[in-house]
């Protein structure tokens, strides 16, 4: 898989990555409850979590594209149109109130949650079974560079995630996300989601 392609695929997903949600709160959580430790084994269990769905992509991508192209890119457009209803999700989201609310759940399960937390959450899947097939070519195997699109999101997974947990850790973010930090980062990953909605549509 040539490095344009892995760039152009990371740029999409890092704002996914980067947008509160269920992994995020609960790497957030477990670091406000019990520090910077706690955050990375949460942000390990995560990552172990997401290798569920890289095996699956992996396998199941393959089959879908040697049995029915059409099939393939009807999921790639369903793609194209989560990536501009979540777009337009979190540019509403930033221009209306309400904050963030985490909280420690007090056990020493960081992992295993953290794994739960990322094979049951729905954005982890569609990134796997909407997002990341626009990225494949089907003039290749598929698996391999299923393969190499999986490692890359959860590389950058473990990058961001631990990062997060070690600077709230230091302090700096000892209060959580505020409305400030919420409303920023939700209306800067909506609009690159759009650009990159609108790159994957027409080309």
């Amino acid at each position: 898989m040539d490095t344009t392609t892995l760039l152009l695929f990371s740029a999409t997903v890092m704002p996914l990555i980067a947008t509160p949600g269920p992994d995020m709160l609960f790497i957030v959580a477990q670091t406000l409850g019990g520090g910077g430790g706690a955050g990375l084994r949460a942000t390990f269990g995560v990552c172990t979590g997401y290798l569920v769905h890289s095996m699956l992509a992996a396998l199941g991508l393959a089959a879908l594209i040697a049995a029915s192209p059409p099939l393939f890119a009807m999921l790639r457009w369903a793609g194209v149109a989560y990536l501009a209803w979540l777009a337009w999700r979190l540019l509403r989201s930033a221009t209306r109130p309400g904050g963030l609310q985490v909280r420690g759940d007090g056990h020493q399960a960081e992992f295993r949650r953290g794994f739960l937390t990322a094979v049951l959450n729905p954005k982890g899947m569609m990134i796997y079974f909407a997002i990341l097939p626009q990225f494949i070519s089907s003039a290749t195997p598929a698996a391999p560079q299923a393969i190499a699109l999986s490692a890359t999101f959860i590389g950058l997974c473990a990058a961001f995630y631990s990062l997060l947990a070690l600077a709230m850790a230091s302090g700096g973010w000892r209060n959580g996300l505020d409305e400030r930090r919420r409303r920023w980062i939700e209306g800067m990953s909506g609009g690159l989601i759009a650009v990159a909605a609108g790159k994957l549509a027409i080309g």
